[in-house]
């Protein structure tokens, strides 16, 4: 007997897991009948969610955070027991400012083109004409990781540039129309971008944290606690096609399942990219091999770490403008699920790390860390300005930064 469990989703990349648990059979095996639901923006998955419609999501990481702690909406918990991906996504702009400010036929360095950028930023806004940048949602690792290397960089968010919302599937279209000046988007669409020469790619967010969160599967707590025994059958399935998904000779299977008219509808080579960590950054170049671009499996990168919640929770602080909450923080800390994670994948050959939080951006070189079951290296996992974030020192971590005041 088969359980129905439905899961909503964008037309990602990184929406591959359900979708790939769900054509391989890997969800069937675990006693459970996926049914997938398409929409266009993040505001709709969320919506589904909330409302019962489905019974859990793929999730930009921060919205679970921001819908736990009731930002712009009633609070209402949710659960993120499994992370769907690391990074995969880019900042792409349009081509005649990339021209000033990165290098042609490579992705730039994060100093250097933010330097570049600062300069015509302030031009500019000096001529009341401030640079635009879209992501995909306000609480998204997209607008994180933007405001994150634009500051660093000297160029602040929401005073020098405007940051604004554009759903993904329609990222490319507001480039090309002119709309915004650059964006902050997972594949397939920085690709569209390109393919269509309205712009190109200057950056991979992995450029400005080597292993940041991206996606999870995120239901509300209710649901997670009720169908506790189904939830971990499906992180089963969900781990099993992680491992697929980083299979080599899976590739071309799984971009062409990936490319349907129900899930991507998209053009079948750029996907097959995207999962191949290779890149064409402007119209008529030469493809790019960038390691590690869309980061799935190896060193446990679907645990939920609750460092990386934490995290993501500081900079929700920082652009909010709002003060730190002891309370809120504990929410926070139990949004991501280890615990669920590790109860599903306990006696099987999954590693299982020992801890449920690390220091962020503290690795320089390969690390065998301790675990609970099988063997785990972690390896670089920095941020580009050098910082680094302790868990246990969020206040101090706060406090270093000028938008947190």
């Amino acid at each position: 007997m088969t359980t129905k469990f439905s899961i909503g989703f964008l037309p990602l990349v990184d929406a591959a897991l359900p979708i790939l648990a769900h054509v391989h059979g890997f969800a069937a095996e675990e006693g459970l009948s996926l049914e997938l639901v398409k929409d266009v923006s993040w505001a709709t998955v969320l919506d589904r969610l909330l409302y019962g419609h489905t019974d859990a999501a793929h999730m930009v990481a921060p919205l679970a955070i921001a819908t736990t702690l009731g930002r712009g909406r009633p609070a209402q918990p949710l659960s993120a027991p499994f992370v769907l991906g690391l990074n995969g996504n880019a900042i792409t702009l349009k081509s005649d400012l990339a021209q000033r400010v990165a290098p042609e036929g490579a992705l730039g360095d994060p100093v250097a083109v933010g330097a570049a950028l600062r300069e015509i930023a302030m031009e500019r806004k000096a001529a009341g004409h401030p640079l635009c940048f879209g992501v995909v949602h306000r609480y998204s690792s997209h607008n994180y990781m933007l405001r994150y290397w634009l500051s660093a960089c000297g160029i602040r968010p929401d005073e020098d540039v405007e940051i604004s919302t554009v759903p993904p599937p329609f990222c490319a279209d507001a480039l090309e129309a002119g709309d915004v000046d650059g964006i902050c988007v997972g594949e397939p669409w920085n690709s569209v971008a390109v393919e269509r020469g309205a712009g190109t790619i200057v950056l991979a967010t992995a450029q400005v944290w080597r292993r940041g969160v991206e996606k999870v599967l995120a239901m509300r707590e209710s649901v997670m606690e009720e169908r506790r025994g189904e939830v971990e059958a499906l992180i089963r399935a969900l781990h099993r096609a992680a491992r697929q998904f980083v299979d080599p000779e899976a590739l071309v299977t799984n971009a062409a399942i990936l490319a349907r008219s129900e899930y991507l509808d998209a053009d079948v080579n750029l996907i097959q990219r995207a999962l191949g960590d290779r890149l064409l950054l402007h119209k008529g170049g030469e493809l790019i091999h960038f390691p590690d671009f869309m980061f799935q499996y190896r060193e446990a990168a679907n645990f939920p770490w609750v460092s990386q919640a934490q995290w993501l929770y500081s900079q929700m602080l920082r652009w909010d403008r709002t003060p730190y909450d002891a309370g809120d923080e504990a929410k926070v800390a139990r949004v991501f699920r280890p615990d669920v994670y590790r109860s599903a994948l306990t006696g099987t050959d999954a590693p299982l790390p020992g801890a449920s939080s690390k220091v962020e951006g503290s690795l320089h070189q390969p690390m065998v860390v301790g675990t609970q079951q099988g063997l785990i290296t972690l390896e670089k996992n920095a941020f580009f300005d050098g910082r680094i974030f302790d868990p246990h020192d969020l206040a101090g971590y706060l406090a270093r930064d000028a938008y947190a005041k």
